[in-house]
């Protein structure tokens, strides 16, 4: 009894037709070439990252979910394992944020200064899955290495804008704030310094479980009624924006003015609103969950999505983990699935590559098929033969459901052996 195989992809994994595919790789070149004029350049990583590098503790509660590799061949034992690091040596990444870092150290001098990368490619998150969540996901990241004033959130925040602007999403919503401000505001109430990631952690559930939710859970730490009491009107009172805010934690903190600083001038360089559309808000709430984050961080968001398209942040401290010197990082990432979910949902229509032509024929001479598609390709449009159909209504009608423009009849060139004339291809006016 012949047993059936199951050919379902991995749960949280997906398989990808011509026209999806078609869609991700016109969104990926719209990016790509977006990123391009603000002068950054693509690179590549591999998949797999050491271990070590993968769990140092950079990646936050990602970290928790990295497909493990297992050893090859003498080197693994598992029966003799007494720990998984004893059998473990690689894993998938998680992100593309943290094999930058080490590409950075492995490769500086050969990069231009500072470097600005752009990387898309996909990660792997053992997570459950759910819309817009995947196992497998793309992600389209660009940083700036090297440069430690604000110029880098400036430039990062405008072509991320502007990309997603070519993309057709003009009413986006940018969120900004700082990583050092928030430490200052904790400490401002009374919590203790040594329990800022707790806080951080709880404080970026707010926009999930609310103000109670959160008083709740720090609640449960055991922190202070008074100091939780404080922290939740700082966060509740945002009439006032960052000049408020800077006012009511004073000069204690030296962290205070720095931040504020660099946050007053991101948001004054763009006087006139974000390049493509949408409105950049500073936000005290804002916390974003990477432990790596060192200063500015943002978020963008679409009104009615429940959750992010975008993030990023500013991460100083990675680099120079890895070789002993600092190094000044910041980057933006979209989340490339959540992009293409909202795109499908708004009936977004890339501009037209190629001409893709149908060349139908009925047998005949291969190198003549072969010659006359060559021809055809001369204008630079995208040829493929197919056996003609009986039912050639149909099959014109499913070419242009898979994205096909345009079609031809070897042998209706007429008697001078010509090529063939291209007709447009609809299939809302497809006959034989």
């Amino acid at each position: 009894m012949t047993v059936k195989t199951n050919t379902a992809p991995p749960r949280g994994m997906r398989d990808l037709l011509p026209v999806e595919v078609a869609l991700r790789d016109r969104a990926s070149a719209a990016i790509q070439a977006s990123f391009e004029a603000f002068g950054f350049s693509r690179i590549e990583t591999p998949a797999l990252e050491h271990i070590a590098l993968l769990c140092s503790g950079q990646g936050g509660d990602n970290e928790k979910l990295i497909y493990k590799v297992l050893k090859r061949g003498r080197k693994l034992d598992v029966a003799g394992a007494s720990h998984e690091d004893e059998v473990v040596d690689f894993g998938l990444r998680f992100d593309l944020t943290v094999p930058l870092a080490r590409f950075y150290a492995q490769n500086q001098g050969q990069l231009l200064q500072p470097f600005k990368a752009i990387q898309i490619g996909p990660v792997w998150r053992a997570e459950r899955p759910q819309k817009g969540r995947y196992r497998q996901f793309t992600q389209c990241d660009i940083d700036v290495l090297g440069e430690a004033g604000p110029l880098a959130e400036i430039e990062l925040i405008a072509a991320t804008a502007q990309c997603l602007g070519a993309l057709g999403l003009h009413d986006i919503a940018l969120r900004i704030n700082d990583r050092q401000l928030l430490s200052a505001m904790v400490v401002h109430c009374g919590f203790d310094a040594d329990a800022e990631g707790r806080v951080f952690v709880s404080l970026d559930k707010l926009d999930k479980i609310g103000a109670d939710g959160v008083s709740a859970e720090l609640t449960e730490q055991g922190h202070s009624p008074a100091a939780i009491a404080a922290l939740m009107s700082l966060m509740a009172d945002r009439s006032g924006g960052l000049s408020a805010l800077a006012a009511a934690l004073g000069d204690g903190d030296p962290r205070t003015a720095p931040a504020v600083e660099r946050l007053s001038t991101i948001l004054g360089a763009f006087p006139d609103g974000l390049p493509g559309g949408g409105t950049l808000v500073f936000d005290p709430t804002l916390v974003r969950g990477m432990g790596y984050y060192t200063g500015s961080i943002f978020e963008i968001g679409l009104e009615g999505l429940p959750f992010s398209i975008a993030g990023g942040g500013r991460y100083d401290g990675m680099i120079g983990s890895m070789q002993g010197r600092d190094v000044p990082a910041c980057g933006f990432s979209i989340g490339f699935e959540r992009v293409l979910l909202v795109l499908a949902e708004r009936n977004w229509e890339p501009s037209q590559g190629a001409s893709r032509v149908a060349l139908l024929h009925d047998g005949g001479d291969p190198a003549s098929l072969l010659a006359m598609s060559n021809g055809l390709r001369q204008d630079g449009s995208s040829v493929s033969l197919f056996a003609r159909r009986k039912n050639t209504a149909r099959q014109l009608q499913e070419l242009g459901e898979a994205g096909y423009t345009g079609f031809a009849r070897a042998g209706d060139g007429g008697a001078s052996g010509g090529l063939p004339t291209v007709q447009p291809l609809a299939p809302a006016s497809a006959e034989d």
